[in-house]
């Protein structure tokens, strides 16, 4: 007998502006993947930057995804009542000994990373402050403060992607707290991920490089690991990029201003798919009866 896996799923958007098309793809695919087997869909509302979130965008968040037939269930998470939960984390971390300072400014990172000397893959964190002596961590905490990276030693990860296939990561020493006191996004969203109960996680392509690191916290905190993962494709602008809002009309509120209905919208973000016949308006549930994860594309697509 196969062993049973649980495909609850979430979608958690950044309340730090309005959703554009491609955040509203993301989520409609999350939502199909979760109703087509019969399972829940936790929307959470990721607001570890204070400084940028906003109610007015999670309540515009919610009037559009509802305004596509999206709906979700229980209640309505938010990470920034979680900081105790994450806290305990850190801790638990640091008594294992994989918890460091790190004094680097995000200058002094790239730099470091990209010496003549150093070969690492984009992005990973070259250990600077994992050779420091506690005379020279002291001078530092004097000019700054720190902020706290795990110990991961370039673990290999893999996982599976019901997308992409067999996937394997290094893990870096990434950042668990900010030396401004924000925790990690890391940190939180496998945290998140583990204790709310989620077992399937749909995210945008851009993601699938920071899986390794979210396995790496489940697997060492030893909350539940999440058992499937689909990184789908973004939407692209006519420039090649990924959608935003210097792309011009890319939120549902502009479209409308443009007389374009919210079904209108919804069987465009489906053609861009190859789900829907393009030019063709479309509801959640018509869309539903169709769904085939399989015929999902792996690259990222233009609308239009």
């Amino acid at each position: 007998m196969l062993p049973c896996v649980n495909r609850t799923g979430r979608y958690a958007p950044s309340p730090s502006g309005e959703l554009h098309l491609g955040n509203l793809r993301t989520a409609v695919l999350a939502w199909l993947f979760a109703r087509s087997q019969d399972a829940e869909l936790l929307l959470r509302v990721e607001d570890l930057d204070r400084e940028r979130s906003r109610e007015a965008f999670v309540a515009a968040q919610l009037e559009d995804l509802r305004a596509l037939g999206l709906d979700w269930d229980g209640e309505l998470p938010r990470q920034c009542g979680r900081a105790p939960v994450y806290e305990e984390a850190i801790e638990q971390l640091q008594a294992e000994g994989l918890i460091y300072e790190c004094f680097c400014t995000r200058t002094e990172v790239r730099e470091a990373a990209s010496a003549p000397h150093v070969h690492l893959p984009d992005g990973f964190y070259p250990g600077t402050c994992l050779k420091l002596s506690e005379a020279e961590r002291e001078a530092k905490r004097a000019e700054r403060p720190a902020a706290l990276r795990v110990r991961a030693e370039a673990e290999r990860i893999g996982f599976d992607d019901r997308l992409h296939g067999a996937c394997e990561g290094l893990v870096d020493d990434f950042v668990v707290r900010r030396n401004d006191g924000t925790h990690g996004y890391n940190l939180a969203v496998a945290l998140d991920d583990g204790t709310q109960g989620i077992g399937e996680v749909v995210r945008g392509r851009d993601l699938l490089d920071s899986t390794p690191r979210q396995v790496w916290i489940q697997r060492r905190l030893g909350v539940p690991e999440v058992e499937s993962w689909a990184h789908v494709p973004l939407v692209l602008g006519d420039d090649g990029e990924r959608l935003a809002k210097r792309h011009g009309d890319v939120t549902l509120k502009q479209r409308a201003a443009l007389g374009q209905a919210p079904a209108e919208v919804l069987g465009e973000l489906a053609a861009s798919l190859g789900l829907w016949p393009a030019g063709e308006p479309a509801t959640i549930g018509e869309l539903l009866e169709r769904f085939d994860p399989a015929e999902l594309p792996t690259a990222d697509t233009r609308l239009g």
